[in-house]
């Protein structure tokens, strides 16, 4: 299984995304309620996030990475601590991430 039909499959399915970019890596956005629900789910599979970027009215609002807080990419304090900084300085922003679903985890899956 490749990374992307595991996300599409696992981690965004029942979720409403935009996307943009080439098929073979796009680039998903969620609304806030959404992007919650994938922070879950990445977490429940120990997922690693090493971006988290939100955009207003199609421009970006800053960006946060795992080494910006020296945390591990599967360390759920960190993202979790990003969107909620962002989140609360704005309302009504979508959001994007980087992911790395582990190789293991996609063998299990296979």
């Amino acid at each position: 299984m490749e990374q992307n039909d595991f996300l599409d499959t696992h981690v965004f399915s029942n979720l409403k995304s935009t996307t943009s970019g080439a098929e073979t890596n796009p680039i998903y956005f969620f609304t806030e309620a959404d992007f919650e629900v994938v922070l879950e789910r990445i977490e429940h599979f120990g997922i690693s996030v090493y971006t988290i970027e939100p955009f207003l009215d199609e421009k970006s609002f800053g960006i946060q990475t795992n080494e910006d807080l020296k945390k591990k990419a599967t360390d759920a304090r960190w993202y979790g601590k990003a969107f909620a900084t962002f989140k609360h300085r704005q309302e009504g922003m979508l959001y994007s991430a980087t992911y790395k679903v582990p190789t293991k985890l996609l063998a299990r899956y296979s």
